[in-house]
């Protein structure tokens, strides 16, 4: 798929400066901005290097302010919104166009007779990015002045204006720039260098005051900030010739802009044969998906068609979550962003998307890493919610991370058949199963009578729907979440299974799970509304709210050698399907509450309180779309009808977060997305939804 932008739409203020783009680095860092280089959040920058990877995440190179000379005129290619509203220059209306080759940021700018193209991308593993100029065309050589701006500061913080003891340096290759005497380096370098005749640098040490950030506005976030010119790069460029501007914490990192481009392509090639070699069929025997496929049809399933351009792109999207997080123990350990701009590394997040930003995608060593790396993380049975960005103690504050680690293990498990992985983490599954059942943190517990876990206590928020500002927990979900039930019945059943490949006692699991399906579980059902209960035995009795958490009722059970019984009958699950169908489902997910719910909330925006208050109440989830395809393939046996479900992220790529796919959207129509412009979940759910639809299609 091409994401293109053609000048009409770059042209057009609106749309261009709420298309974003995103480059990453491997290692937690980013650059970002809008098509029009106008900045809008807190969170654009050209270099957000991660000082601590993957967090610690620090804007350095905030943006590259560039003005081309040209016949005698002076043509800014740049645009700012100042602190009154207006936009000065309005460089945006010199776009050609923008694209995005891979990930890669792309522009063309015309003026007079020339083309000058503007490249941004990361280089993998460093805290480098490149800003790569090339004069395509022209009738004389154009002369390029630079502005560099810079600051220092948390990627979460603003800046104003202050006293920097501001040292810049010469380097051989450029300059190196300190704001303070504390402050991590930040090197700009050139191609070719800065002493030949050229290219010059001017050091400077203005601050620029008032750059106004509509989206912090619209967030009720501090919306004024500044930002420190620091050096102005001038040179003349030849048709033909070409100019890289390179930014980093490193002081020798690779500064020939062609060289570094190949690299980068090669690097996005390798992923995309991945994924491909991984959707290549399997012998029937071997594939789950081709066996779920003849135990509903019994008919064999055919070669599958060419993967469509957008899946291939969701695949470079998956990819730019996948970062390191090494270890003395893990020295290769490796994670997954949450979501860009500002989440960490949710343990939850991270365990929901493995399957589809690595096994999908045939990165199986990257998701044996990442289960090596999260089980030295385990305490008490529990995995980790979230690890601060300042590096502090991790906060264990879910229910459900750790039973989403046994699916991420299973699914692993069932790709690789790796035996050895297995018997290394059987022992921490093991007692993470006896820390539920004897109870841990947060008053998470089995209730023997019927076998399901409760979980919860005043002032907590365990669940995915965790939204919580100072004391006010939105929605609590104390008492047994049916998601939860799902998830712990699912683990018990794959824990049965392990317990049996190794050769160990799975009694106890065989018979806890055998209890929730002949006794539990039928407590959910709502005999009244004709769907599932979200939470049952709550201090105010049963949860009636129709949520989309009944959904993982229909999608977890896997098939092949893990299958086993529904939780539902088919009756009841038909009846699920067809009232989230009707309440829930929108062409970008679920609505996470009904819409004629008194609590419903159909617009996300506002101060925190607004916004946390409508998070999970009517607010679309984009991730949630994955299930119910699933669930939907399995209940009506219609693969074509499931894959057109998904279609609709594939025009969303040219909206917001341009390439990715995003954290939320309004409950209400037109459905503007919200929230994280590139979610983890979100790609990966539909990326897994698909790859299980295409392999039965």
């Amino acid at each position: 798929m091409v994401i293109s932008f053609e000048r009409e739409n770059c042209s057009n203020l609106n749309i261009a400066e709420s298309r974003e783009w995103l480059v990453t680095n491997g290692i937690g860092g980013y650059a970002s901005g809008t098509i029009t280089n106008l900045l809008t959040r807190r969170y654009h920058g050209l270099l957000i290097a991660t000082l601590q990877p993957p967090l610690e995440r620090t804007l350095l190179l905030t943006k590259l302010d560039e003005t081309a000379g040209y016949k005698e005129e002076n043509y800014p290619l740049y645009c700012n919104r100042w602190a009154d509203g207006t936009i000065n220059p309005e460089g945006y209306q010199q776009i050609e166009s923008f694209n995005l080759e891979g990930t890669i940021a792309v522009w063309k700018f015309t003026f007079a007779d020339a083309v000058l193209e503007k490249r941004i991308w990361m280089e993998q593993g460093e805290n480098t990015t490149y800003i790569h100029y090339n004069l395509l065309s022209g009738s004389q050589p154009l002369n390029l002045a630079i502005k560099a701006l810079i600051n220092h500061r948390d990627h979460h913080h603003n800046t104003s204006a202050s006293d920097w003891e501001i040292r810049i340096e010469k380097t051989n290759k450029g300059v190196c720039v300190k704001p303070f005497p504390k402050a991590t380096p930040l090197y700009l370098l050139t191609h070719p260098q800065i002493d030949d005749k050229t290219l010059v640098s001017t050091p400077a040490n203005d601050w620029y005051y008032g750059f106004n950030l509509a989206v912090e506005k619209y967030r009720e976030q501090q919306e004024l900030e500044d930002h420190l010119h620091a050096v102005t790069f001038n040179a003349q460029l030849e048709v033909g010739k070409s100019l890289t501007i390179v930014a980093s914490t490193k002081e020798n990192p690779t500064t020939n802009g062609e060289q570094a481009l190949a690299s980068r392509r090669a690097y996005e090639q390798e992923i995309i044969q991945k994924f491909a070699t991984a959707q290549t069929r399997q012998p029937e025997e071997k594939n789950p998906l081709c066996r779920l496929w003849k135990t509903l049809t019994q008919k064999k399933p055919k070669f599958s068609a060419p993967t469509p351009e957008w899946i291939d792109q969701l695949v470079l999207a998956g990819n730019q979550f996948i970062v390191d997080r090494k270890s003395p123990k893990h020295p290769d350990g490796k994670t997954i962003i949450a979501g860009y701009h500002w989440f960490e590394d949710w343990g939850r997040d991270t365990m929901i998307s493995l399957p589809g930003l690595t096994i999908c995608t045939g990165q199986l060593n990257v998701a044996r890493s990442i289960l090596q790396t999260f089980a030295k993380y385990v305490d008490q049975g529990m995995l980790p919610n979230r690890f601060p960005d300042s590096g502090a103690t991790p906060d264990y504050n879910t229910v459900d991370a750790t039973l989403w680690y046994f699916e991420a293990i299973r699914a692993y498990y069932e790709a690789t058949e790796d035996d050895q992985l297995l018997a290394e983490l059987f022992p921490v599954l093991a007692e993470i199963i006896d820390w539920y059942r004897r109870g841990t943190r947060y008053n998470i517990q089995l209730d023997t009578e019927d076998g399901l876990i409760y979980a919860g206590e005043a002032g907590s928020q365990l669940t995915w729907m965790d939204a919580k500002v100072d004391d006010w927990v939105v929605t609590p979900r104390i008492g047994k979440p049916i998601e939860i039930s799902a998830l712990w019945y699912n683990a018990l059943q794959i824990m049965d299974k392990f317990a049996q490949k190794l050769g160990k006692d799975n009694l106890d699991y065989e018979r806890l799970s055998r209890l929730i399906k002949e006794n539990g579980f039928a407590r959910f059902w709502n005999q009244e509304g004709g769907y599932c209960y979200d939470v049952i035995d709550t201090p105010n009795g049963n949860d009636a709210s129709l949520r989309p958490n009944q959904i993982f009722a229909l999608s977890l059970p896997p098939t092949g050698k893990y299958s086993y019984a529904p939780l539902l009958t088919a009756e009841q699950e038909k009846q699920v399907m067809d009232i989230c169908t009707h309440k829930l489902l929108t062409p970008y997910g679920l609505r996470s509450l009904a819409s004629d719910d008194p609590e419903y909330k159909g617009v996300y925006g506002g101060d925190i309180y607004q916004r946390d208050g409508a998070y999970h109440q009517g607010t679309v989830w984009g991730w949630l779309i994955g299930a119910y395809a699933v669930a939907h393939l399995r209940i009506y046996n219609n693969p074509a009808k499931a894959e057109e479900l998904l279609k609709r992220m594939a025009e969303h790529l040219m909206v917001h977060g341009v390439g990715s796919i995003s954290e939320i959207f309004d409950g209400n129509e037109p459905m503007t997305p919200r929230g994280c412009i590139a979610q983890a979940w979100s790609v990966a759910e539909v990326l897994r939804a698909w790859s299980v639809i295409n392999q039965v299609n």
